[in-house]
């Protein structure tokens, strides 16, 4: 049969692809010790309120020093979740819950950086645990009309648009967002559990009441009072049942608490435990919450266990298999589209590189959690892929990311030689409030975000949005899905990062 021209452009880029990824991987190519440190120092540009002494993103000051105080409660703190001036609720846990995550599961290997690691957990959530504890039944979830601050550039030194509040109650419900919160409590309860008892157990009683609210008054937070204020920004598109399964594993990890695994055994069906996903972010949680629930299954097995006590875990490891194995060239389900030609997967034409990061996470994760069971995944066609690929896929990726790619640059900034230098950031492409003390105001600041100039200050860390699906990027700041960094790009990254640190042989 001939084939049609773009067919076989597709089956080359196919193949191309697929020796690319199976290339063996020489000794470290970079200092993954280096991009570690840079990527948690990006949190600190990244911080709202008041400042510690010590902030080593020394060009930003405080900022959003007053939120909450029209509603009587103190709402300071947390993160800016891009290069905007918004607190958004639900990308800010997810944030939390990765960078907890991180510090859970790969602490042992960031070696120095533990401590400064410790101290981004803690920032997001010390606002998370005001937000939901402030005022009984309700959890807090946004800081700033997106409308207004969107219609200006200025930095958060400076900003004076409405710094609404926005909340779910039991009659204003938001499962999404408050089961999220409830799972970067319980994550960060794990991160603290042994550096500071007293605090973890507070996250922890904190995290099981966001769960309750958002488990007896169901609903999306963006089919609601909400919706005008948070989509299309950060519409959950998903639905809530992924965060309350998301949740609900969480909880049990950190409780130990059987209650929640047989809320796990009880509802996992109607909640998408039997939904196959080929994506992870801030929004669609089933590919983590399969994977996280996989290494239950995996310890019990390996506590001796028989498969037929364990029906409903086993499934969060088969489709944690099918998760992974689509990444991999050779098994029958690998799907070449989720690459670019360079071998970066590829998911979707703006901010590609957040689900970058969680595939990278999940893959070094999940690779543990077999190798520590003395298992494999189960890949069809009898394929069974050890651990180590996966981590060696999962390296691929993150050398991408530091520099090994198409375009000769790195999409961290700050690393490297070459990287960008005009983000869509409205805090690095102004001036340090340092430099020009004087306001400048939300319609002047405009000449900064259309300027071609590099940009003033250096977010050290941030990873930008990325390339597209032909690897090709353009250094543009009015590119913001090219050249805005993100919060929930870089949580990810850490751990990823602090495993290659912490085992790499320079």
């Amino acid at each position: 049969m001939v084939r049609s021209k773009s067919a076989s452009r597709s089956c080359a880029l196919a193949a191309a692809v697929h020796l690319l990824l199976l290339a063996p991987t020489p000794g470290s190519a970079f200092n993954y010790a280096d991009a570690l440190a840079k990527s948690i120092i990006f949190f600190e540009g990244q911080r709202s309120g008041k400042l510690p002494p010590g902030n080593r993103m020394s060009w930003r000051g405080d900022s959003g020093l007053h939120d909450g105080a029209q509603h009587n409660v103190d709402l300071t703190g947390g993160y800016y979740d891009a290069g905007d001036n918004v607190k958004f609720g639900l990308p800010m846990a997810f944030t939390t819950t990765m960078l907890a995550w991180s510090v859970a599961d790969f602490g042992k290997f960031m070696g120095g950086e533990l401590p400064h690691a410790r101290a981004a957990v803690r920032w997001g959530a010390d606002y998370l645990l005001k937000a939901a504890t402030s005022t009984p039944d309700t959890l807090y979830v946004q800081v700033g009309d997106p409308n207004q601050d969107h219609r200006c550039w200025e930095r958060p030194e400076d900003m004076d648009t409405p710094r609404s509040v926005y909340a779910v109650t039991k009659d204003n419900p938001g499962s999404d967002v408050a089961a999220e919160t409830a799972a970067a409590l319980a994550a960060s309860a794990m991160a603290f559990r042994r550096a500071d008892p007293a605090y973890s157990s507070r996250l922890l009683h904190a995290a099981m009441r966001a769960f309750e609210l958002a488990d007896r008054h169901r609903g999306s937070y963006s089919e609601g009072a909400l919706s005008s204020a948070v989509c299309p920004f950060y519409c959950s598109y998903s639905g809530y049942q992924d965060e309350l399964l998301w949740a609900a594993a969480w909880l049990h990890r950190a409780s130990n608490n059987a209650s929640f695994m047989s809320y796990v055994r009880a509802n996992g069906a109607q909640l998408g435990a039997g939904d196959d996903d080929f994506s992870f972010s801030w929004d669609d949680k089933r590919a983590g919450t399969k994977v996280l629930l996989a290494r239950a299954f995996l310890r019990q097995r390996r506590r001796g266990h028989s498969n037929n006590d364990l029906p409903e875990l086993q499934l969060y490891k088969a489709h944690s298999d099918s998760y992974v194995c689509s990444l991999v060239p050779g098994t029958a389900s690998f799907q070449a589209s989720q690459y670019t030609p360079g071998g970066l997967i590829y998911k979707e034409g703006g901010s590609n590189m957040q689900y970058v990061t969680t595939a990278t996470f999940l893959l070094v994760a999940y690779a543990r959690y077999l190798r520590s069971a003395g298992a494999g995944a189960v890949c069809g066609g009898g394929r069974e892929v050890a651990a180590a690929e996966l981590v060696a896929l999962a390296r691929r990726q993150v050398d991408y990311v530091l520099g090994k790619n198409p375009a000769g640059t790195s999409y961290m900034v700050g690393f490297g030689a070459r990287y960008p230098r005009r983000l869509h950031h409205r805090g690095a492409s102004m001036p340090a409030v340092r430099a020009h003390p004087g306001r400048i105001g939300c319609d002047e600041g405009f000449r900064y975000l259309h300027s071609g100039e590099p940009d003033a200050n250096v977010l050290v860390g941030a990873v930008v949005g990325g390339p597209d699906a032909r690897d090709g990027f353009v250094d543009d700041r009015d590119g913001y899905g090219q050249t805005e960094p993100a919060t929930y790009i870089n949580a990810p990254l850490v751990g990823a990062l602090a495993y290659f640190a912490g085992t790499a042989k320079y």
